[in-house]
């Protein structure tokens, strides 16, 4: 894809940000789906890594290299004329110039950063060393002339054994994100509990991500609680196979 087309996509879904409350990206995995999802109308796709990985017998969690990543997304980006933005897990241990470029590279326009690093034990990254990596994918998309939109996630709900008890340094660790320069940010695990929803999003000026399942939630109560982006990370993918599995059921050898 050339530059001018991936600096108009990019521009194109910080515009979407803007005018939808919230913006549902839906997370794909393969061209069928992307394809799919924007027959289905929607302006502008995610690719998860876990339903990009299961797609690929891969294993989630970096267990691709960057560079097989990029192989597989490009034909994804590539098929549909809307937005693309890429899960990008802890960023493959790329710096961040790097990862930019790769992604940029084959026409992806936004991404996830989050701050496990799967690559070394599972550990967590602290919040100022989270946050300098999100600046520094800030600054080189900015050097590259691309307003790449950069999601900054954190898992510190997911690995807190009392949820409610994380709050205080979410909320500093989301408003460091903020600072370096995230344009939204993504504290997944808390897509059914309103508070803590309620209170990451009083707690930031940016557009706060959630979580969704395309059956068990609905919008109108997101919109409620001021979440202004979502995405269904795997839940997509994993209705669509419960959804294949009741289909063909009776076709099986069980059902003859």
């Amino acid at each position: 894809m050339d530059h001018n087309t991936t600096v108009e996509r990019a521009r194109r879904l910080a515009k979407l940000h803007a005018e939808y409350e919230p913006l549902v990206l839906p997370t794909v995995w393969d061209v069928w789906s992307a394809r799919t999802a924007v027959d289905a109308g929607f302006p502008a796709l995610t690719v998860g890594s876990h339903p990009l990985a299961d797609s690929r017998g891969a294993a989630d969690h970096e267990g691709q290299t960057f560079e097989e990543v990029l192989a597989a997304v490009r034909p994804i980006i590539a098929a549909v004329d809307v937005p693309v933005s890429v899960d990008l897990e802890a960023g493959y241990g790329q710096e961040p110039a790097d990862l930019i470029a790769g992604l940029t590279g084959v026409g992806g326009v936004g991404l996830n950063l989050e701050d496990t690093v799967h690559s070394q034990g599972g550990r967590v990254r602290g919040t100022q060393e989270h946050a300098a990596y999100v600046a520094g994918l800030r600054a080189a998309a900015d050097d590259a002339g691309i307003p790449v939109w950069v999601n900054g996630r954190t898992d510190l709900f997911l690995h807190a054994e009392d949820p409610s008890g994380a709050l205080p340094e979410v909320i500093e660790r989301l408003r460091a994100l903020q600072q370096a320069g995230a344009d939204s940010v993504y504290p997944v695990g808390i897509q059914d509990d309103d508070g803590l929803l309620a209170a990451v999003v009083d707690a930031v000026t940016v557009p706060v991500n959630a979580t969704a399942h395309p059956v068990k939630h609905e919008v109108e109560r997101f919109r409620r609680l001021g979440v202004r982006r979502i995405t269904y990370g795997p839940l997509l993918q994993f209705a669509m196979a419960d959804a294949m599995r009741e289909m063909l059921g009776p076709w099986g050898t069980d059902g003859a």
